[in-house]
């Protein structure tokens, strides 16, 4: 069975959302026969950062709140990242447009390291401090991956994969994805947000034993009234 997961390098939550998947696979009989495909989805597709712009003053801008207050925004995540096992600093976080890095992830997918270069992102942004949009950032972290070099650093220069990027958002709208991480169960059913690790092992036992006893599609149905911490185009909800 297939998980797609539509979610943006900039965004706590699918990082967070990322672990809690994994120790539900790993609670699971199942869990090594389900495939996970990383979708591309971007909270602020406009956003250039020009001006060595910290977090805190982007969720400031962008949410119109003062420095402290973002500041405080913030702790919640932590908290619930360190639950996870995440390490997140954001006092060393840099926002940046991911559009590259998306293609990055496109261009490892290619080679059968998608989830791996999810993995190196979001540690690079989130615990790092580094710029994703740098494109010697990226080419580290692809060099980091096993990618080959030369080629990497011709993907990242050009214009490659950005296509499917822009298609997998269009996919996202066609879906009605409002905001991420979004769990696309077997095309059937879904879960929006960092739901908790007895959600996702509830959600996936049910979407894993209709897809191996029929294996058919039907429209998405969500399967958790309740929408988790998520980020969408107006920010994180902390």
């Amino acid at each position: 069975m297939k998980i797609e997961i539509w979610s943006d390098v900039m965004c706590p939550f699918c990082y967070i959302g990322k672990r809690h998947l994994e120790k539900a696979l790993a609670e699971l009989p199942f869990g090594k026969a389900i495939a996970i495909d990383w979708k591309s989805y971007q909270l602020n597709p406009e956003y250039k950062n020009v001006d060595g712009e910290n977090l805190y003053q982007y969720l400031s801008t962008n949410k119109g709140i003062s420095i402290e207050q973002a500041q405080q925004m913030t702790q919640q995540v932590v908290s619930m990242a360190t639950d996870a096992g995440l390490d997140i600093d954001f006092e060393r976080s840099i926002p940046a447009n991911s559009f590259n890095a998306h293609r990055l992830i496109h261009f490892a997918a290619s080679k059968g390291k998608q989830d791996l270069a999810e993995e190196h992102l979001f540690k690079a942004h989130f615990t790092d401090g580094k710029d994703i949009d740098n494109l010697e950032v990226l080419l580290e972290i692809a060099t980091g991956l096993g990618l080959d070099q030369s080629e990497a650093k011709e993907v990242l220069d050009g214009n490659a994969f950005e296509e499917e990027v822009r298609y997998d958002v269009y996919e996202s709208q066609q879906l009605g994805v409002r905001g991420v991480p979004f769990f696309v169960m077997d095309r059937k059913y879904a879960l929006s947000g960092a739901q908790p690790v007895e959600a996702f092992k509830q959600a996936l036992t049910q979407s894993y034993n209709e897809w191996q006893a029929t294996q058919q599609t039907s429209p998405l149905k969500n399967l958790n009234e309740t929408t988790g911490n998520a980020c969408d185009e107006n920010g994180c909800e902390i």
